[in-house]
């Protein structure tokens, strides 16, 4: 028993000792990683770096960032203030908040900073992107992409856009139960982005085939670059490979098929655009312009989407002062059934509160955190240097939430955007749900375009209720949307009559 007694002790003792040398190793290692990160300062520059937490060797504060959410921009700039330091996706950064700071990095552009994306999103998305392209390739680029969304473009897009919502929201009617809104707004934008957009004419079983595929590819498009079996960031590159496949076998057919068409849609306007410019565009930068167009597309316009319709649940008032505006401008009866005819630009463009609903929803769920740049030279930001080198990003959800010019700040309040308040008018950086600068989002127009249309389908054809007893959690990771999606019951209504259809009445019967 003595003998037992002292092997117990030892074996206890060695444990102990274990423990004591792998604490020590990590504190000495995550100290050696932070010495490694301060040595990185401008020597020349007297400002200190901005103060913050770079996390453990390697991966830096990442884990947190994915599991606080929100939380994590919000509790560090708390402790550290507008600007401060970490590490994520394995390279250090400075996340900045606040106008001033914001538009002095996005007026620098090609000067102060350029564009760069973390690594697993520039290697995901092709070096052919205009997200990575900088300075005179950045410039053509955007002057050939830019013809997809001109006013003509979406004027031609219109009808279809409303057609795929109307026949969408249809099909969410006739489902015996509740939806997930966020999966299903995914399809439809993933839809609208692969008929309408792109104009390709993909077989269902296909199209649903890839669907699966996007969703894995955008899952892993904010990775860890470490390119090991079952990574997120190998997920994501077998992903992108069985996507350029796909897209490759629907550009051929697209191009060998030009009958029967009437309208030009986005790769139609892509090609000749590069033509006028006196370039050809080779297939591989066919197949990364139109995966970038789906992505620019599918991800942001479906969590807006989801974020809309949670919102006109919350606030019934808004959704019944949106259907007002809509009687007002002929769109919908008083009786309560909508217009015949389609949609035009000038009639969206007429609809005042409906304008001020969907910025709201941008201001209050802006679908992603930030931008992200590169310092090209070493520059001051509220009394600390910005070393060149280091990657920054800009946040504009959190320069929303802290703006001085916006009254209660939390409440989803659309009259704040209203001709009376204009709350937004004072200051341009102050709210700026799609970036700003050389680099203001090319798709702005398309993305409210599609937000609009679907308010006004929803308001007028739509009758929806909450499925659960409580609203979701939002996370913001790859984009913002509920964790567990959004339960939500849709009902049919009769055109005439506005009430339920007897198919829909007949299958909520059966399922009672």
């Amino acid at each position: 028993m003595l003998f037992e007694g002292l092997e117990l002790v030892s074996a206890l003792a060695t444990l102990a000792a274990c423990l004591v040398s792998v604490t020590l190793l990590l504190a000495v290692s995550q100290q050696l990683w932070q010495l490694r990160w301060a040595a990185t300062r401008d020597k020349s520059c007297k400002l200190p770096i901005p103060k913050g937490s770079m996390g453990f060797p390697l991966i830096g504060e990442t884990g947190h960032w994915l599991l606080q959410g929100s939380g994590f921009q919000s509790s560090r700039r708390e402790k550290y203030g507008n600007v401060f330091k970490t590490h994520l996706l394995g390279r250090p950064l400075i996340r900045v908040t606040g106008a001033e700071n914001v538009r002095k990095i996005l007026m620098g552009e090609h000067h102060l900073v350029s564009t760069e994306w973390p690594r697993s999103t520039r290697m995901l998305l092709g070096p052919n992107t205009v997200a990575n392209s900088i300075g005179d390739i950045h410039r053509n680029k955007r002057k050939v992409f830019s013809k997809i969304f001109s006013h003509e473009a979406l004027e031609s897009y219109l009808p279809k856009i409303q057609l795929v919502i109307q026949d969408t929201l249809r099909a969410w009617s006739s489902h015996p139960e509740a939806i997930n809104v966020y999966q299903e707004a995914q399809k439809l934008t993933f839809r609208m982005a692969i008929r309408v957009l792109l104009g390709f004419s993909i077989p269902e079983e296909d199209l649903g085939h890839l669907f699966d595929v996007y969703q894995q590819f955008v899952e892993n498009v904010f990775s860890l670059p470490v390119d090991l079996p079952f990574s997120g960031y190998r997920r994501g590159i077998q992903a992108r490979q069985t996507l350029q496949k796909g897209l490759e076998k629907a550009i051929r057919e697209k191009l060998q098929c030009t009958q029967g068409k009437d309208y030009s849609d986005a790769l139609d306007i892509l090609i000749e655009s590069s033509k006028e410019h006196g370039k050809e565009m080779t297939m591989q930068e066919l197949k990364d312009g139109t995966l970038e167009l789906i992505f620019a597309a599918y991800a942001t316009t479906a969590s807006a989407s989801t974020s809309l319709i949670m919102q006109l649940l919350k606030h019934p008032a808004v959704l019944e002062k949106l259907r007002e505006e809509l009687r007002a401008q002929g769109i919908l009866h008083s009786g309560g059934c909508p217009c015949e005819g389609t949609l035009h630009l000038d009639t969206l463009g007429g609809l005042r509160y409906l304008d001020c609903v969907i910025k709201e929803v941008m201001r209050l769920f802006t679908p992603i955190s930030g931008g992200y740049r590169t310092v090209l030279q070493t520059f001051e930001l509220d009394g600390f240097q910005i070393p060149k080198g280091w990657s920054v990003m800009y946040s504009i959800r959190d320069t929303h939430d802290t703006a001085p010019v916006f009254k209660d700040v939390n409440v989803f309040d659309p009259d704040r955007f209203s001709q009376a308040r204009s709350e937004d008018k004072d200051g341009r950086f102050h709210y700026l749900p799609f970036g700003g600068g050389v680099r203001t989002c090319l798709g702005k127009h398309l993305a409210k375009l599609f937000l609009k249309v679907l308010a006004v389908e929803l308001a007028s054809t739509s009758r929806f209720e909450l499925a659960t007893r409580t609203f979701p959690r939002i996370t913001l990771v790859p984009v913002l949307h509920p964790v567990d999606g959004l339960s939500v019951k849709f009902f049919g209504l009769d055109s005439n009559q506005n009430k339920i259809l007897p198919e829909t009445e007949a299958m909520l019967s059966a399922t009672v």
